[in-house]
């Protein structure tokens, strides 16, 4: 079944893109929807560097690989093993290697189709190789949908942290085909509802109150819900970086809510024993129930959020919550300034601010808030 077709802008300047908003036609043989889309972004174009998740390689990725080819685009395809452990620096050169050996130059176009891994993998070769490729992000999961394909961030982890080496570039064109989703794994998919149920939170009162009465629709994938919630998610994400592109005035820090306590979670956990999503999660609900300790909003909150996480299925607690190992971690995180925590903690639904001096104490209860 295919759809309309709608567009949001990121609003950048000279560097503004469009994201391509579907369902169904990406596997359209005539016309070659994509391939349109993706010249009209991408101007004159006779190489692309297919960056690709493994488990797409049949699927999306084909068909993409079809509908450039008609235009006569040379394509050399690199597929990316699932997973957070393929953000490293041996994926990375592994990538580069492969790059040089195929003839990739500045007139190149890299394609980034996958999740947030495969996105942030191949942004940041996109960034790197030649001193900066025109890039184009295809996200297949509703996380990297939602999130991690739109603003620009790409990275790769190190064993000690995650995303702490990278750097921003941004996409000519983000295209999301729902369709995509239907072969997405459950427990994939629910993981990038907690992503969209941030945006609530964070931003969008209105869109959590929607959200609350229409998770359990989402769920059920149906693409007309899928679309608005994906819509509503990148307007609000678009409106925040278009703000705050480079993090510099601390405004766009407001998207990395639950995210402090989250990538601790995953670093502790290993990094794909806990998905980013199921980590966000339970990152959350520590950020809220850290709020309430602080006196910054009513205890309600929690009960709020935790209504909209439960019906989505999301986890809430991670019994094996450590703070002596999660801390150290959270030293790490790119938030801290001049050796202090700071946390993007919320006063009310729709309403999160950047707080710095967080007691220790605060921060441990919090963690251990969650662990039943």
């Amino acid at each position: 079944m295919t759809a309309p077709i709608e567009s949001i802008e990121v609003s950048l300047g000279d560097r503004s893109y469009p994201i391509w908003i579907t369902t169904g036609l990406t596997d359209a043989a005539e016309p070659s929807h994509f391939a349109k889309h993706f010249q009209d972004a991408v101007g004159d174009c006779t190489h692309v560097v297919m960056i690709h998740d493994a488990a797409v390689a049949d699927t999306i990725a084909h068909s993409i690989e079809q509908q450039l080819s008609r235009s006569n685009i040379r394509i050399t395809r690199i597929a990316i093993p699932s997973g957070e452990t393929s953000k490293s620096v041996s994926r990375l050169e592994s990538i580069w290697n492969t790059m040089l050996e195929s003839g990739t130059d500045r007139r190149s176009v890299v394609v980034a189709v996958g999740g947030g891994v495969v996105g942030d993998l191949a942004g940041f070769a996109a960034a790197s190789f030649t001193r900066g490729l025109r890039f184009v992000q295809v996200p297949t999961t509703l996380l990297s949908m939602v999130d991690s394909s739109v603003g620009g961030k790409t990275g790769i982890n190190l064993p000690g942290g995650k995303n702490m080496v990278g750097s921003f570039w941004q996409p000519q064109m983000v295209w999301i085909d729902t369709q995509s989703l239907s072969t997405l794994p459950d427990r994939d998919f629910i993981s990038g509802m907690a992503e969209v149920i941030k945006y609530g939170v964070i931003e969008d009162a209105e869109f959590f109150a929607w959200l609350k009465a229409n998770a359990a629709r989402m769920i059920e994938k149906e693409p007309q819900t899928l679309r608005y919630a994906i819509r509503k998610s990148c307007e609000s994400k678009a409106r925040v970086v278009a703000e705050d592109e480079r993090e510099t005035s601390g405004r766009r820090a407001i998207l990395n809510y639950g995210h402090t306590f989250a990538h601790a979670i995953e670093a502790t956990a290993g990094y794909g024993v806990c998905l980013h999503g199921e980590a966000v999660s339970i990152g959350m609900q520590m950020a809220a129930q850290l709020a309430i300790d602080m006196e910054l909003c009513d205890p309600s909150l929690l009960k709020e959020q935790t209504a909209v996480l439960s019906a989505a299925k999301l986890p809430l607690v991670w019994k094996d919550a450590d703070p002596e190992r999660m801390l150290p971690v959270m030293s790490h995180d790119k938030k801290v300034s001049h050796g202090k925590l700071r946390f993007v903690l919320p006063d009310r639904i729709g309403h999160v601010a950047m707080v710095g001096d967080v007691p220790t104490d605060k921060v441990i209860a919090a963690i251990n808030s969650a662990q039943h």
